[in-house]
């Protein structure tokens, strides 16, 4: 399936999150909402994404954006993990079953590896994909640049 492409229909979803709670997007419209994609739980690179998003949250929060950490990890691995990282606010959803099945909507799944690429994704205020962003598996996604998208959207 292809990458998602701006100003396309973001796909709805309902999923568990770290919280054990249910994460529709559908319950963020009037709000931006970034996808932050990565591959898997308790690695570097993205142990580093996700508490970008925690300790930047207040600036996303300045923005009307609400950030959530996507993974296909099962919900008590993301939940273990938040834990361990001290994620207390950012929510973490799990796309674990079917498995991955929101990242192959949003052409980002990675068939071989089973996991999803890592990937930020800005769906605005309406449901429509604003910004998307595709990084090499082992580079950091840059908090800084997805925080000037926003502001400057």
């Amino acid at each position: 399936m292809d990458l998602i492409t701006v100003g396309a229909d973001a796909p709805d979803f309902s999923v568990k999150d770290n919280k054990n709670q249910n994460i529709s997007l559908s319950d963020y419209r009037g709000k931006k909402v970034l996808l932050s994609w990565h591959p898997l739980a308790w690695t570097p690179v993205c142990t580093d994404q996700m508490r970008s998003l925690e300790t930047n949250l207040q600036k996303f929060q300045s923005l009307n954006t609400v950030p959530l950490g996507f993974s296909v990890d099962p919900q008590p691995c993301k939940e273990a993990w938040a834990t361990a990282l001290q994620i207390n606010k950012v929510s973490l959803p799990s796309d674990f079953w079917p498995h991955g099945k929101i990242a192959k909507e949003y052409g980002i799944f990675d068939g071989l590896e089973g996991v999803s690429q890592r990937v930020n994704i800005i769906i605005d205020e309406n449901g429509k994909v604003e910004w998307v962003k595709v990084y090499p598996s082992g580079q950091l996604p840059d908090i800084n640049e997805v925080l000037n998208v926003l502001s400057s959207n």
